[in-house]
């Protein structure tokens, strides 16, 4: 037996044990686990900052912060997600009480991307953990600091048959998906996404991708320019444009094109510095391979603000590319990176068939005053979720599910949707035995004509 399937027949014996199935047994963890990252918080900084050049307010903001949320979220609201619900009986039913009763699927396996190594690790397992479920985490290779920091975390804080770090490559995660997980959580690309779901399909293992996609930010001619362009470029540019919500491209009206692309260069100044490269802060590239495909794009359209780039460091200034049409190659896949590709429409439906023509994208963001518009877009088009006058601020509420659609994903977590994805609502119906109606019984004389009565 290979030591991967000796760790998930661990995890599987002390889940069947029943232990996690305590709600203070769930709630002690997550205390745990909030202590064990305020204790590492200054290790957490270091991390990242060696991994991603992340600052200590970036690392704040989108990584450690968004997960004590999290935990303060789940905690408050566990007890009373844990109770039965109950739901309405038909008068066919006369007598019984129907409920629905969640219960954790058992052995989960969380794989985690590099872009937010550390939050995007630890926030689908606190839905796991929370739900009663046992966890084996694969961080990403691409981040070995982060990745060896959580496995050193999560070892010192629980024992390796409830909670467990597995460091590795593309073979270790290969595996990983061969064993017969009761969940698995992915996060990454659409290509591995499918791999994901295929190696999971031969186990009926129900999964989450949350994957990826070229999200657009729409900016009509009504919209507000000058904060339009603060919190477009602060979204595309954040964690240097290695989000997977971040902008992908921007589709904005020719009337106003000029004024706003103006402001953006003025704020891409005011918040990087004349100098991007030179700036401590601002995070680089997580690799040669993820640099170069970058560096790549830089050739397509005409530059206007940016394009300076940092071989040794990874570093891309953030930059806006104009001229750019649906053909070129920045426009076939995801960017990931610090290039926003900008093109201008005049006809919102035009834009709605542009979009609609393609993969459903993970996020969608329009800037305007008009209600008009903004509803016309929403309601024709499909995505997993969105701001209107705003950017990525959606996925940072625990009250709205953040999840894609189609290629860009498949379910949802965050808050109460983590644990209601990592439990199983069983469906239960208590009969009463005082009396019972005998319609359904073959030796009931005209039970159909009764029957056709209650069913009516």
């Amino acid at each position: 037996m290979s030591e991967m399937s000796q760790l998930v027949k661990k995890q599987k014996q002390f889940y069947f044990s029943g232990a996690t199935k305590d709600v203070n047994f769930r709630l002690n963890a997550l205390n745990k686990l909030k202590n064990a990252i305020l204790e590492n918080e200054s290790n957490i900084n270091v991390a990242l900052k060696e991994d991603l050049n992340k600052s200590v307010t970036d690392t704040y903001l989108s990584e450690i912060g968004f997960v004590l949320q999290e935990v303060s979220d789940i905690t408050k609201g566990l007890h009373s997600w844990i109770k039965p619900k109950r739901v309405k009986t038909p008068i066919s039913h006369l007598g019984s009480s129907s409920y629905r009763l969640p219960e954790p699927y058992g052995v989960t396996l969380t794989i985690a991307p590099w872009n937010y190594p550390f939050q995007l690790a630890v926030a689908p397992i606190l839905g796991a953990i929370a739900a009663g479920n046992t966890v084996i985490l694969k961080p990403s290779e691409l981040t070995p600091k982060v990745s060896h920091l959580l496995k050193e975390l999560i070892s010192s804080t629980f024992e390796e048959n409830y909670i467990a770090v597995v460091e590795g490559g593309v073979e270790t995660s290969t595996q990983l998906l061969k064993e017969p997980f009761d969940y698995i959580f992915f996060t990454g690309s659409v290509p591995v996404g499918k791999i994901v779901m295929e190696a999971a399909s031969k186990n009926l293992t129900p999964i989450t991708l949350e994957l990826g996609g070229k999200s657009p930010v729409i900016v009509d001619e009504t919209a507000n320019l000058k904060l339009a362009a603060k919190r477009i470029v602060w979204g595309k540019f954040f964690n240097a444009g290695q989000t997977c919500v971040a902008p992908d491209y921007m589709l904005v009206h020719y009337s106003v094109k000029d004024e706003l692309m103006i402001k953006m260069k003025e704020t891409i100044k005011e918040f990087y510095t004349e100098e991007p490269l030179s700036n401590e802060n601002y995070t680089h590239i997580v690799n040669d391979r993820h640099f170069n495909r970058l560096s790549n794009y830089l050739t397509d359209g005409k530059i206007v603000q940016g394009g300076k780039v940092n071989h040794d460091l990874h570093i891309i200034e953030p930059t806006i590319i104009d001229e750019i049409n649906w053909d070129d190659p920045i426009m076939q896949d995801e960017i990931f990176g610090p290039l926003l590709p900008v093109m201008e429409y005049s006809n919102v439906d035009e834009i709605i068939n542009m979009i609609n023509d393609r993969a459903k994208p993970l996020a969608l963001y329009i800037f305007s005053e008009s209600k008009q518009t903004q509803d016309h877009i929403i309601n024709n088009v499909s995505y997993g979720g969105g701001c209107i006058n705003d950017t990525m601020y959606h996925i940072a509420t625990p009250h709205l599910p953040f999840g894609g659609v189609g290629h860009s994903g498949v379910g949802a977590y965050h808050g109460k949707h983590s644990f209601e994805t990592f439990s199983h609502y069983k469906s239960i119906l208590k009969q009463t035995t005082l009396f019972d109606l005998p319609f359904r019984y073959p030796t009931m004389k005209n039970g159909l004509k009764y029957a056709k009565k209650i069913f009516k």
